[in-house]
């Protein structure tokens, strides 16, 4: 992977970083009184794929996500006054004020968010990408992905042959209840059964690349990437997961001169706390 490359993908999940964490923040404080879905410890997912896709030059793609969709909406270029004030339940935040956490969506950066149901946005996402055939990608979680519409619309997109990339982000966790207790099959080898590409893999922002590259060109047929991951804090709120988590940003972070991480450090803290203090203060 290009330097350039690598660094911007650390850049971008460090803000989602900087955000969560502040966010954290805020829910202890109450200054967040709605339900929360962090999603720290996941933002290589989506940060790798955001930067692979604009390093392509794909501008013209359509997003898909769901709860603890934060770093994927940040990454893509959603709007983070927009995020904040709809953590805050303004009436002008990305969703009104009235989709919350698990719900923002900006129409300006193609991001669609969903209506609360586990795992409906991929049928959506499957008839957007039929109707419209522009580049699509749809997010979800290893325990939405099993929900049978969600199987159905996967079979649909590799029959019809769609623009469209699945994302699982695996954390291997339903709420708290395991894969192993859920099920006895993966998705990739569902995708594969339905003749779909389809690949396991870490979220290594390297592996991430590495195996997009490994079917340029993209979009020409449908992809899933299930790719194991962790969160950092509870399913919702604020609270630690466990001490003992792997971290794939500290994990990227030691690859990089300290100066370099130090300084993006400083520059997302300082963009996310002057966006929270401006909106907290109207």
């Amino acid at each position: 992977m290009q330097p350039n490359i690598y660094h911007e993908i650390y850049s971008r999940a460090d803000l989602c970083r900087r955000f969560e964490e502040e966010a954290y923040r805020r829910i202890e404080s109450k200054d967040i009184t709605i339900p929360t879905y962090l999603s720290a410890g996941q933002e290589y997912i989506s940060a790798s794929i955001a930067v692979a896709i604009e390093a392509r030059q794909i501008a013209d793609r359509q997003i898909f996500i769901q709860h603890r969709g934060h770093s994927t909406y940040l990454s893509f270029g959603g709007s983070l006054d927009g995020l904040v004030k709809e953590l805050l339940g303004h009436k002008d935040g990305c969703a009104n004020g009235m989709g919350g956490s698990a719900s923002i969506h900006s129409l300006e950066a193609n991001i669609f968010g969903h209506d609360g149901l586990m795992g409906s946005h991929g049928p959506i996402a499957v008839g957007m990408a039929y109707a419209n055939r522009k580049p699509t990608i749809c997010f979800t979680g290893d325990a939405a992905a099993e929900e049978d519409y969600f199987l159905a619309a996967i079979a649909w997109a590799a029959t019809k042959k769609l623009p469209i990339i699945f994302v699982v982000e695996d954390n291997n966790l339903s709420i708290l209840t395991e894969k192993k207790v859920r099920r006895s099959w993966e998705m990739d080898e569902v995708a594969r059964g339905f003749g779909m590409k389809a690949f396991n893999l870490e979220d290594d922002p390297d592996e991430i690349c590495s195996c997009l590259d490994a079917v340029d060109p993209l979009f020409c047929e449908p992809l899933l990437l299930n790719v194991r991951t962790n969160r950092m804090y509870w399913h919702a709120g604020a609270g630690i997961d466990s001490d003992e988590i792997f971290d794939r940003h500290d994990w990227v972070g030691e690859k990089l001169d300290q100066n370099f991480r130090d300084e993006i450090r400083a520059k997302n803290e300082e963009i996310v706390g002057s966006v929270w203090q401006r909106n907290l203060s109207h």
